[in-house]
Formats: C-alpha cells, sequence, structure tokens
C-alpha cells in the first residue's frame, strides 16, 4: 500500500513516516505542499493521503477539495493537523476527509486512523 503524507514540515513529514514505519507502511511518498501532493495523486497508485491544513501554496483543505472535485474521489484521506476545533473538524469532513487526527499524535492513534478509513 502506498500512503503519500503532505506536510510543509520536514520534521512532521519523517515523524509521520517513521510512525508509519513503525505500523508496518514502508512505501511512503512525501509532498511539502498541496501542489506537490496533487501532482503526485495525479500520477497514480496512492491508496492513501495524509495530509497536514496549513501548507503554503494549496493548503491541505483545497487539496482535498481538488482531489475530489478530480480523479480522486475514492483515495481514503486523513487529514493529521492542529486545526482541531469542532468547527475545523467538520469544514474538514465536508470537503472529503475521511478521518481527523489532531497533532500530536501516536503511532497508534495514526494506526487506528488508517485501519478505519481503509476498512
Amino acid at each position: 500500500m502506498k500512503v503519500l503524507v503532505a506536510d510543509d514540515s520536514l520534521t512532521m513529514r519523517r515523524i509521520i513516516k517513521k510512525a508509519l514505519g513503525k505500523i508496518g507502511y514502508e512505501d511512503v511518498a512525501e509532498a511539502q505542499d498541496g501542489v506537490e501532493a496533487l501532482e503526485i495523486l495525479d500520477k497514480g497508485g496512492v491508496d492513501l493521503l495524509i495530509t497536514d491544513w496549513n501548507m503554503p501554496a494549496m493548503n491541505g483543505l483545497e487539496l482535498v477539495t481538488r482531489a475530489r472535485a478530480g480523479n480522486h474521489k475514492k483515495v481514503p484521506i486523513l487529514m493529521v493537523t492542529t486545526n482541531a476545533t469542532p468547527s475545523d473538524v467538520a469544514q474538514a469532513l465536508k470537503a472529503g476527509v475521511n478521518s481527523y487526527l489532531a497533532k500530536p499524535m501516536t503511532p497508534e492513534q495514526l494506526r487506528d486512523k488508517i485501519h478505519a478509513v481503509m476498512a
């Protein structure tokens, strides 16, 4: 299974990638913003998108909206972000996110969310 992690923070991408490795996901692509993530999605082969909300060029919410409006309606999307108010969560779910996880998170929380969206 190929996972795409979109986050402008290199440190956060590394943390998520390490957590994914601990729970058995080794095929991980990285994007530093929504524009790059959408380009990777358009190439195909991505089974799960994990995205931050706050990114330059194209934020995570716009990425989700464009992915859902385009050819990526069925790719499960997990938003991992510090934007964790109830209205943020509702806005992301309305845009097409399958699940939501507030930073900081544990590998176990990430695993549980991934299993839920992939089920």
